[in-house]
C-alpha cells in the first residue's frame, strides 16, 4: 500500500462538537469526551436523506476494505461540505480477539476511539448478552420450580450466548448438579448470532422491542404447543436491560465526520445490518447516510434489501460494490505468492465473481457503482480490465484511495454518487407471503445461482411446524459461508448451477424472520491457531498496539 498521508489533525474532537454538526447537541447523553448516546425519540421528524449502501464481492483473507471505503466516502462528502452521517455496525469482541482483528476501518479512513469501539464501547453487547441469558435463566428456573407450563426440555430452541469465540461451549450439558429430571443439553451462540441481537437491530423503538421479546418462541410443551417468552413474564425485565443500549452511539472519523455505530449481527449467521433505529436516526439528521452490510453482496446486501429495507420502510439511492484486484485474483485461483504480480489471465478467471455480484445487485433496480479499493501493486492493464467489465455489466466504475488519503482519496466516488440520476425503482426479490420453500428457491436461484436444493428431513419437519404456527409469511435469512456464492467455502469465483443444502430451518419469531442454515455453518465460532489476541500489547494504559 502507498505511504499513508499524515492528516492535518488526527486529534479527536469533543463529541459535543460532532453532535453540533448534526444539530443534536441537546439530544445526547455523554459517555466520556468522545462517545455519546443519542436520544433518538427526541429527534425531529425531518425529511429522510439519501441512503447509500456499501457492499463487496466475496470476502478473501486479504480483506476488501468495505468499511474503509464507507468511512472514506463519508469523509469525502464531509470534505465537500455536504451534510453526511455514517451508520455502521458495532464490532464483536469474538472476531476482534480471533481471526479478523479490529473492525473500525483502516489507514486514514477509521472511526475513533477505535479501542473503545472494538471492545466494550458503550456496553451494548453486554446488555444484549445479559438480556439473552436472563431469558435462559428464566427457562431453566421454570423447569426447576415445577414446570407449570409443561415445557418439554428437548424442544427448547433458545440458547445462551457470549461475545467471544469459544467452540468448547457449542454443546454443553447443564443442570448436572441439580435434579436429574432437569439435566439437559444446551448450546452457546456468539452474541452477534443471537435472536436478541436480531431483535435489537430490527426494533423501531422500545415498545416494538418489548413486543418482539414477548414473541420469542422458546420451545414446545409435551403436547406440542408453542411456548413463548411472554409465558415466562420476563420481557419487561429484558427490556429494562436493553433500554439504554437501544439508543444509538455517536462517535467520529479521523476527519471528524459524524458516525453512528449501533448493533452488530453477523451476516453469515444473522442479517448483517446495523440497527433500524440507527439508520432511521441518521436519515433524519443528514442529507447523505453511508451504511454497509456484512460480508459479500450475496449475504449482507441481499438481507439488507430483502429484510431490513421492507421492514424499516427505507431504500438506498445507490449501491457501492467494493472489490480489489487481489480479491479477484484470489477468486481466480492465483496462489498467494503470485497475487501481487500482474496477471491478466488470472484476473480474467476471477472476474466472474465481480460480474455475479454486479448482476445480483442489478436485480434490485438500484444504481450500482463498482469501487476498486486501489493498491500500489495494481497495474494499469489490470485496472483497465476491471473498468471494461463494469461497463459491460451496466455498472459505474471508480477507484478509491481512501486507505492512504482518507476523504481526499474518495472524492471521485462521492462525485459519482452526486451525479447519479434519481431513477431508483427498488423492489425486493420476493413477496413475504409466498410459501417458505418458494422464497428459499428464489434466493437460491437468483443470488446463489443454484439449480438444485436438497432438504434434510429435519428441515422439512421444521418448515411444516412453522406452517402450522401460521408464521410462514416472514422474510428468509440465509446462514451460509461468506467465502463463496454457494454453500461450499472452497467453491471460489462464480460456481453457477450449484446445489445448496438446507440443513436446518429456524423460526426466529421475535425477530420476525426465518433463518435457513446451509451447509456446515456454526453459530459459535472458534479461535484460530494463531489468534489476534496474541498480537495485543498494552504498553501504557492509553497505548494499546496490535489489532487496532
Amino acid at each position: 500500500m502507498e505511504d499513508i498521508e499524515i492528516a492535518h489533525n488526527n486529534k479527536m474532537n469533543n463529541i459535543k462538537t460532532i453532535a453540533k454538526k448534526l444539530h443534536i447537541e441537546n439530544n445526547i447523553e455523554l459517555y466520556g469526551k468522545y462517545k455519546a448516546k443519542i436520544n433518538y425519540e427526541d429527534i425531529k421528524q425531518n425529511k429522510n436523506g439519501k441512503l447509500i449502501l456499501v457492499t463487496a464481492t466475496s470476502p478473501t483473507p486479504y480483506g476488501e476494505g468495505k468499511t474503509t471505503v464507507s468511512i472514506g466516502l463519508a469523509d469525502a462528502m464531509h470534505k465537500l461540505d455536504k451534510s453526511v452521517c455514517l451508520a455502521l455496525r458495532e464490532p464483536s469482541m469474538g472476531p476482534v480477539f480471533g481471526l479478523k482483528g479490529g473492525a473500525t476501518g483502516g489507514g486514514m479512513s477509521q472511526v475513533v476511539p477505535m479501542e473503545d469501539i472494538n471492545l466494550h464501547f458503550t456496553g451494548d453487547f453486554h446488555a444484549i448478552t445479559s438480556a439473552n441469558n436472563l431469558l435462559c435463566a428464566a427457562i431453566d428456573n421454570h423447569l426447576y420450580q415445577g414446570n407449570k407450563l409443561n415445557i418439554n426440555p428437548e424442544t427448547i430452541s433458545f440458547y445462551r450466548c457470549m461475545d467471544m469465540n469459544d467452540r468448547a461451549l457449542r454443546n454443553a450439558e447443564i443442570g448436572t448438579s441439580l435434579k436429574k429430571e432437569i439435566k439437559r443439553m444446551d448450546h452457546f451462540q456468539i452474541t452477534a448470532a443471537s435472536e436478541i441481537m436480531m431483535i435489537f437491530c430490527m426494533s423501531k423503538d422500545l415498545k416494538d422491542l418489548k413486543e418482539k421479546l414477548n414473541r420469542i418462541l422458546i420451545g414446545y410443551t409435551y403436547d406440542n404447543k408453542p411456548v413463548y417468552a411472554a409465558d415466562l413474564k420476563v420481557a419487561d425485565a429484558m427490556s429494562v436491560l436493553l433500554k439504554d443500549a437501544l439508543k444509538p452511539n455517536l462517535v467520529q472519523t479521523l476527519e471528524h465526520t459524524p458516525a453512528i455505530i449501533h448493533g452488530g449481527p453477523f451476516a453469515n449467521i444473522a442479517h448483517g445490518c446495523n440497527s433500524i433505529i440507527a439508520t432511521n436516526t441518521a436519515l433524519k439528521l443528514a442529507d447523505y447516510v453511508i451504511t454497509e452490510a456484512g460480508f459479500g453482496s450475496d449475504l449482507g446486501a441481499e438481507k439488507f434489501l430483502d429484510i431490513k429495507c421492507p421492514i424499516a420502510g427505507i431504500k438506498p439511492s445507490a449501491i457501492v460494490l467494493v472489490t480489489t484486484i487481489k480479491a479477484l485474483k484470489y477468486n481466480g485461483g492465483i496462489p498467494k505468492e503470485e497475487i501481487l504480480k500482474e496477471n491478466i489471465e488470472g484476473l480474467k478467471k476471477g472476474i466472474p465473481n465481480l460480474e455475479i455480484h454486479i448482476n445480483n445487485l442489478n436485480q434490485y433496480h438500484i444504481p450500482v457503482i463498482v469501487c476498486l479499493n486501489k493498491f500500489n501493486t495494481d497495474t494499469p492493464n489490470e485496472i483497465k480490465l476491471i473498468k471494461e467489465t463494469c461497463e459491460k455489466n451496466n455498472a459505474e466504475f471508480v477507484e478509491s484511495l481512501a486507505y492512504t488519503k482518507g476523504g481526499k482519496g474518495a472524492v471521485e466516488l462521492a462525485n459519482k454518487i452526486f451525479d447519479l440520476k434519481d431513477t431508483n425503482e427498488y423492489k425486493p426479490l420476493y413477496d413475504y407471503n409466498l410459501p417458505i420453500k418458494d422464497k428459499i428457491e428464489l434466493i437460491a436461484k437468483n443470488i446463489y445461482h443454484s439449480n438444485n436444493i436438497e432438504y434434510t428431513e429435519k428441515s422439512l419437519e421444521q418448515i411444516n411446524n412453522i406452517n402450522k404456527l401460521k408464521r410462514n409469511n416472514l422474510p428468509i435469512c440465509i446462514a451460509k459461508t461468506q467465502y463463496s456464492i454457494s454453500d461450499d467455502p472452497a467453491s471460489l469465483g462464480a460456481p453457477i448451477n450449484n446445489t445448496i443444502h438446507v440443513k436446518e430451518v429456524r423460526l426466529y419469531n421475535g425477530a420476525s424472520f426465518i433463518t435457513v442454515l446451509l451447509g456446515s455453518i456454526v453459530t459459535m465460532p472458534g479461535l484460530p491457531k494463531e489468534p489476534a489476541y496474541e498480537d495485543i500489547k498494552l504498553n501504557d494504559i492509553n497505548e494499546i498496539e496490535g489489532i487496532f
